[in-house]
């Protein structure tokens, strides 16, 4: 798909306002744990989900290139893990992969899929059934999701232990370290319980990660008509970093996010006629549809097959 008002970055140049906005996020969150003892946790929780939720979409901006052209110095934007519960490098190497089109939400080739196998479905207890069930509900994937995906991680570990797997469990070193470093300043200096922290700004934060990416793929015979587009407003806009304009980040994910919705506005009837109408209105519209009525079901129809 053509796309018209995309510029190249010079080469060497730095892109200010993603560091800006990486040095307001980390001086927000300075703050707001400092002083969360004055706090209710009714503030606190909505603030602190805000800010790992963005920290999130920092680390996707990293994956694709940004803010320089240094791959440690981006690294070390984001060495901090907020969310405490994923590498950095095992997301970078999945979100990669996940930008093959032609295999998108295919569960067996797309590792970032919300669907399963009808092989992995049967196999899959009544319990487990369930939990899929729920998740393709907004109140199950916020709610139940990042128990879920944190609990898979885990197992995936274990077995990893088990195994000897060592080019997997290489990935995970640098991440206790950055995982330290976070619990050290908010534990150590600042004085909030661990499950504090995870109530108020890990989990939570991990749930709204999960909504931006609810509605985002979809199954579908072809591959433009898979990604989705959510038309958000400043607020959602700013924590997902503009990624809500998901089919443009898949046609040009090199665009950086302060780009993306100029690049959008000159280019929508194109991408939204590229991606079959694939849109919502804003997040109060996928709220309004699936907030207890599922979008589909767990199980792929089209698994395995060419794209």
């Amino acid at each position: 798909m053509q796309i018209s008002g995309v510029r190249r970055r010079a080469r060497g140049a730095v892109e200010w306002p993603t560091l800006g906005i990486a040095a307001g996020l980390y001086g927000a969150f300075g703050l707001l744990t400092r002083n969360h003892a004055t706090l209710p946790w009714w503030v606190v929780m909505p603030i602190g989900a805000y800010l790992v939720c963005l920290h999130g979409s920092l680390q996707h901006e990293v994956v694709h290139g940004h803010p320089t052209r240094w791959g440690w110095g981006n690294a070390v934007v984001v060495f901090p893990s907020l969310w405490l519960w994923l590498p950095h490098s095992l997301y970078r190497n999945s979100h990669l992969a996940h930008h093959r089109d032609e295999r998108l939400t295919d569960p067996l080739q797309d590792p970032e899929s919300s669907y399963v196998t009808a092989e992995r479905w049967a196999a899959m207890g009544p319990l487990h059934r369930a939990v899929r069930r729920a998740m393709m509900t907004v109140a199950g994937r916020l709610l139940l999701g990042p128990a879920y995906f944190v609990g898979q991680k885990a197992l995936r570990v274990l077995r990893a232990i088990w195994s000897g797997d060592r080019a997997y469990l290489a990935h995970w070193p640098l991440h206790l370290l950055s995982v330290a470093l976070v619990l050290g300043w908010v534990v150590g200096v600042c004085g909030i319980p661990f499950g504090e922290y995870v109530l108020l700004f890990a989990y939570p934060g991990l749930s709204l990660t999960l909504l931006r990416s609810f509605a985002e793929h979809r199954a579908a015979d072809s591959p433009g008509h898979r990604t989705a587009v959510v038309e958000s407003g400043p607020v959602f806009a700013l924590m997902f970093l503009n990624n809500n304009l998901h089919v443009l980040h898949h046609v040009q994910p090199g665009i950086p996010w302060y780009a993306l919705p100029g690049v959008y506005r000159q280019n929508r009837d194109r991408l939204l006629a590229g991606n079959g109408g694939y849109f919502f209105r804003g997040y109060r519209e996928i709220f309004r549809r699936f907030l207890l009525r599922p979008r589909g079901s767990p199980v792929h129809p089209l698994a395995g097959s060419p794209g």
